[in-house]
């Protein structure tokens, strides 16, 4: 009977468990103390029924040992669900440490030194970080919403190490994949966050990034060989091992990689330091992974220089182009205005001529002018012309005598 009162037991506890998470947060505490002294109740009113025949004795011992096992389930139940919060807690703070080390890192600006120590190169592992409990093991972090990387952390040991030749992982395409040919090789790789040689881990995406050749190699092998080369003197040996790909922003390719490690026991194996992403001689574009190499810099440099003076010589021959039918048109202007004044004058000419007062010439035989056509003076003349008084004034003639 006692295993049938235990699951009945278990049956009430988690009823009324299920019915506490639906209360408010407020009331959850005096709930729960409600709920412990119930089962507690409830584990001496479900004790074994035993058959009238039986001793005393052995009903009380039933009675004492079915007490005991739901006390001990109650202990390890609250146990374990407060383990489960305080890991819970533990790897929201380990995320929020990991933001706020990947922000600080990712505003760093190249400078030349492509390697630089952290803490003056000492890890900040805890104390918890380092223990061997577990004995060698590894994690990865789950990709985040842009599909990136997002870090790698590890107890190191011989047991990990690989066993077999390492495999093809052409398929994977970390984020900012866009890769090309320079000079005698490529100017990425699909960096491991935690090496192969190391961990065994090869066609793993959540450990693996979109690297520059040099940060790869030789950056982060030498670090990785050091370590390898520990490991490999003695089964007992243990690395603490973290990288951290860091991002910019949404850049799909990291600005660099943030690696620590230390050596269990001994200093034999010391690191926290950041890895810059670059390659020299290229130019990276950390928002999708395009690149630029200086003879591509410099032949994009030229044909915008030339475009800029192409540009420069078109709208000179433009200007040029515009100042000249300006000064056509001008000109065009101004001699239609011309013709038109000529023509304007010639027209009051004629009405200055038209409404003139008319005199009389004998051109072949006299120099005066008449007002009249029988005035005694054209007597003798052989022919008579009618002009105007002011174009006979201006061939000469004066006014005849006779009528002065």
């Amino acid at each position: 009977m006692r295993k049938k009162d235990e699951g009945v037991f278990r049956t009430f506890f988690f009823f009324f468990l299920k019915q506490g998470k639906r209360k408010d947060k407020k009331h959850s505490k005096v709930f729960f103390v409600w709920l412990l002294l119930s089962v507690m109740v409830m584990s001496n009113m479900l004790n074994p029924v035993v058959l009238a025949s039986e001793q005393a004795s052995i009903a009380s011992i039933s009675q004492n040992q079915t007490v005991t096992q739901n006390q001990k389930f109650l202990f390890n139940f609250f146990k374990k669900k407060k383990a489960k919060k305080v890991k819970k807690s533990s790897q929201l703070i380990q995320k929020k440490v990991r933001q706020e080390s990947n922000e600080t890192l990712a505003n760093l600006e190249y400078d030349g030194i492509q390697t630089i120590e952290i803490n003056d190169n000492k890890p900040t592992f805890t104390k918890k970080a380092l223990s061997l409990d577990n004995k060698a093991w590894e994690k990865y972090g789950e990709l985040d919403d842009l599909n990136r990387a997002t870090f790698a952390e590890a107890m190191l040991n011989q047991s990990l190490m690989p066993t077999k030749k390492r495999g093809d992982i052409s398929k994977i395409k970390p984020t900012g994949w866009k890769n090309k040919k320079i000079g005698n090789g490529y100017l990425y790789n699909r960096s491991h966050l935690i090496g192969y040689a190391l961990s065994g881990e090869n066609a793993n995406w959540k450990n693996l990034i979109t690297g520059t050749a040099q940060l790869n190699s030789p950056e982060m092998l030498r670090f990785e060989m050091d370590i390898k080369t520990y490991l490999e003197k003695s089964s007992n040996n243990y690395v603490r091992y973290s990288v951290i790909p860091v991002f910019r922003g949404e850049e799909l390719l990291a600005r660099g990689v943030h690696l620590m490690a230390q050596s269990i026991g001994s200093d034999d194996i010391q690191l926290n330091v950041y890895i810059f992403n670059v390659q020299d001689g290229v130019t990276l574009n950390y928002h999708d992974g395009s690149s630029q190499t200086e003879a591509e810099v410099a032949e994009e440099r030229e044909a915008t220089k030339i475009a800029a003076e192409q540009a420069e010589a078109q709208r000179l021959a433009d200007e040029q182009a515009l100042a000249a039918q300006k000064k056509a048109a001008e000109e065009q202007a101004l001699a239609e205005q011309l013709a038109a004044e000529q023509a304007q004058a010639a027209a009051e000419q004629e009405v200055v001529q038209a409404v003139e007062q008319a005199v009389y010439i004998a051109p072949q035989s006299g120099t005066k002018y008449h007002f009249s056509s029988t005035c005694r003076g054209l007597k003798q003349a052989n022919s008579v012309v009618e002009i105007s008084l002011t174009e006979a004034q201006n061939q000469g003639y004066t006014l005849c005598g006779w009528e002065d």
